[in-house]
């Protein structure tokens, strides 16, 4: 299916560019250290035990002066802090912090990585030109408020589950895929990072890697492989699976994309007109053969 293919390779096209622009990436070694530590060992879904194959911290250094010097990271770490953790639990969204959702908006539309993306959004048909209407359609796909749990009120957003992570009756985290939010959370004590995920041991990652796959703890839930970007902007994350989410309207969008090095499986859950969860999942890298 030739049609196929074409979309993929202007995908992996825009993909790759949106890389290519995202200077606010922070440089491994230099902007943050991590350690990987052991290979994490198998954890069926629902149980809150694993054994610890890490003993310090994934995270070893973050330029956190760094980070709050950029604008759209400044935003950013302001959101995170402004969600509640259960979900079920209504959010109560006050005026300051619907401005904290635009301003974050605001920021991230200026920058390069999303200039591009909403050009090529445009092209295709998918977004609004102008660009106050886009960044409406943002604030929609991210933003806005929707029930996940039946019981209670409206307790959910994509950014929410994506970036900060939610936990469901207490039970099983869900999201938290973001690792400025996975630094911060494991920082306050929240986090236990407890090793890698990888097939074998010819797939093991570096430390200069910047997506992985990790298994930790969450306030005692265990997340047995969680798919996360490690060191790229906020605005490149939006970007990217804002461009996936609006590429189909099927419940589960799922796409396998050389970005870089890597080999990517990014996927994208939908809830109605908004962003139910994405992630990416590590398939494989250049430096090493699977």
């Amino acid at each position: 299916r030739p049609n196929t293919r074409g979309k993929r390779d202007e995908l992996t096209q825009v993909l790759n560019q949106l890389w290519q622009l995202d200077t606010n990436r922070l440089t491994p070694g230099t902007d943050y250290i991590i350690s990987l530590q052991g290979r994490a060992g198998y954890v069926a879904q629902g149980s809150n035990y694993a054994r610890d194959k890490a003993r310090a911290p994934l995270f070893t250094y973050v330029n956190e002066e760094k980070l709050k010097s950029i604008e759209t990271y400044a935003h950013f770490i302001n959101l995170l802090d402004n969600y509640e953790m259960s979900t079920g639990v209504s959010e109560k969204v006050t005026l300051d912090e619907l401005q904290e959702n635009r301003l974050f908006i605001d920021s991230i539309v200026e920058t390069d990585v999303m200039k591009c993306a909403h050009k090529y959004l445009v092209r295709k048909g998918q977004s609004p030109s102008d660009t106050k209407q886009f960044k409406k359609q943002l604030y929609d796909i991210w933003f806005r408020l929707y029930h996940r749990d039946r019981s209670g009120g409206e307790d959910s957003c994509g950014f929410e589950h994506v970036f900060v992570g939610e936990t469901k009756f207490d039970q099983e985290i869900m999201g938290l895929h973001n690792w400025v939010q996975f630094y911060l959370q494991e920082k306050h004590g929240h986090v236990d990072y407890k090793g890698y995920k990888a097939r074998d041991n010819k797939d093991t990652p570096d430390e200069d890697d910047h997506v992985l796959n990790l298994q930790f703890s969450w306030k005692g839930l265990v997340k047995p492989v969680g798919g996360s970007f490690i060191g790229v902007s906020p605005e490149f994350e939006v970007a990217l699976f804002t461009i996936i989410f609006l590429m189909s309207n099927s419940k589960m969008t799922s796409v396998v994309v050389k970005v870089d090095e890597y080999m990517l499986e990014l996927v994208v859950y939908r809830h109605g007109r908004s962003i139910g969860t994405s992630f990416p999942k590590l398939l494989s890298s250049n430096h090493r053969d699977l």
